[in-house]
């Protein structure tokens, strides 16, 4: 390999056809006796364009030189056309320099053409020079050259995170990864399950129990998790009216009167506070708005005025401040009213018990949070819930739905496999690296393949084949003809029947 050309952050490099050289690798161009060198990572592989190339191709034979006769080549250059045929130009973005055996995020250094050495620079050896593993390593997977990609655990913390790719691409399984390898080190995870994927954690691919069944507390909002309206603070309670039901200013000013009148008599319960608004002295639509938020509440399922059948947020995040648990609430059957009444009281409850000590801080992991959580709390999460010890990690397969405020901000972004440009545009807007990486690599990922961003590997952008989990299997899309081989056996054509008919 020849470096070619240098343009800003780009350097070509010119690559023949014995060396083996993919999109995602890194290269180090040195210089021995300078003591200097570059680390790039080549984002797209091109054919070299040498003069007369195109000539060359359009003299050979269309139908792949069946012509007859004998080819008369005394000079013998056929081989060496052949091997410029299949030169190809690397495209890399220059990561960082090395001088005198120091790694700096300087690129600054210009090298020579006739002096610099270019060569494949492994992956492992790279992770050792940035030290990604730490004290507390998380085993993502394997790299292409079958080297283990470690990440360090504290990179998540107090940390703003995104898992993002398309469908069926394994963003849900990272996801899983990441939340058993934070509980394994002590951490408090809280985990909004839409679609009832992480409720298996806690069993083994058997359905046994794992290491982690006493440490995943699943609760399912009207089943076995049910609250008394004691339990909740007016805050709260308000915040749940307000922006999950959106009740009134004027309707939420009486509704605050009606519920300090009810606690001064130790009377809130779900009757008492029906009776209250039925007798309150107010405006009738006044009282419509209030009747209709509360049988929003009652219909819900979520609230009781049985001791015997309510739960306890804090006793659940309590059992996972000793040796580390996740809490998953399970939202995969309750209805979009419903899912934000929840998520408003599971917010307000962590921001009140981490305001108060009560927890040091808490992960949080959201699926697909476009669908319940409001506007307003996108900022919300990412900037003053962060302070009071809340670090969210985003997963979704929308990328547009995120705000490109959010991308700016995160600290580690997970891609999987994305194709449609408008994705790819939304993605790439993320500060930790420049959009032609994301543009041309995440393209071409394969399934489970993962391209990660930002502090967890030191902000060079590293591909990882994601390892398995032996979890139990939840959320999997069914299909209708995943048992029917017979039927697709007969439909198939060899490959050879396609050639022949293109022929």
């Amino acid at each position: 390999m020849k470096v070619y050309k240098k343009e800003g952050n780009v350097l070509q490099i010119l690559c023949f056809p014995d060396e083996e050289v993919e999109k995602g690798d890194y290269l180090l161009i040195e210089e021995p006796k300078a003591g200097k060198a570059l680390i790039a990572q080549v984002i797209d592989v091109q054919f070299a364009n040498v003069p007369g190339i195109l000539e060359e191709l359009l003299r050979s034979s269309p139908d792949g030189g069946n012509i007859e006769g004998a080819d008369f080549d005394p000079l013998e250059i056929a081989p060496h056309i052949t091997y410029i045929q299949d030169s190809r130009l690397l495209i890399c973005k220059v990561r960082a320099s090395v001088n005198n055996g120091q790694l700096s995020p300087s690129k600054s250094w210009f090298p020579s053409r006739s002096r610099s050495v270019v060569k494949k620079l492994p992956v492992s050896r790279l992770l050792e020079a940035i030290q990604a593993r730490g004290e507390l390593p998380i085993v993502l997977g394997e790299t292409k050259e079958g080297s283990q990609l470690v990440i360090d655990a504290s990179s998540l913390d107090g940390r703003l995170n995104i898992v993002t790719g398309k469908k069926e691409t394994g963003k849900s399984h990272l996801s899983k990864l990441l939340v058993l390898s934070l509980v394994q080190y002590g951490a408090s995870v809280v985990v909004f399950d839409l679609n009832g994927e992480y409720a298996g954690l806690g069993y083994s691919s058997d359905g046994a129990r794992n290491a982690y069944y006493h440490r995943i507390h699943v609760l399912t909002p009207g089943r076995n998790f049910k609250l008394m309206l004691g339990q909740l603070k007016l805050r709260v309670i308000l915040s749940i009216l307000v922006h999950a039901l959106h009740l009134p200013g004027t309707s939420a000013r009486e509704f605050r009167h009606i519920w300090k009148t009810l606690k001064e008599k130790n009377e809130l319960t779900l009757y008492a506070l029906g009776e209250a608004i039925r007798n309150w002295r107010c405006n009738i639509h006044v009282r419509d708005a209030l009747f209709s938020r509360y049988y929003a509440l009652v219909n819900s399922g979520i609230f009781t005025d049985n001791p015997s059948e309510a739960s306890s947020l804090e006793e659940f995040l309590f059992k996972t401040r000793e040796k580390g648990g996740a809490v998953v609430v399970n939202l995969r059957d309750t209805s979009s009213i419903d899912r934000q009444i929840m998520v408003e009281y599971v917010l307000g409850k962590l921001v009140e018990l981490l305001s108060n000590w009560r927890l040091r801080a808490v992960f949080l992991f959201a699926e697909e949070a476009h669908l319940y959580l409001r506007e307003t709390y996108w900022d919300d999460i990412v900037t003053r819930m962060r302070h009071f010890g809340i670090f969210t990690t985003f997963i979704t397969n929308q990328p547009d739905s995120i705000r490109s405020s959010i991308y700016r901000q995160a600290d580690n972004i997970f891609l999987f496999n994305f194709t449609n440009e408008n994705d790819l545009e939304a993605v790439s807007k993320a500060t930790r690296v420049d959009a032609e990486t994301v543009k041309s690599i995440v393209r071409d990922l394969p399934p489970r393949h993962c391209l990660v961003l930002g502090r967890a590997v030191k902000d060079f952008p590293m591909v990882v084949k994601v390892r398995s989990l032996d979890v139990k299997a939840m959320g999997r899309t069914r299909l209708f003809f995943e048992k029917r081989a017979d039927l697709l056996e007969k439909v198939t054509v060899p490959l050879e029947e396609l050639s022949k008919a293109s022929g």
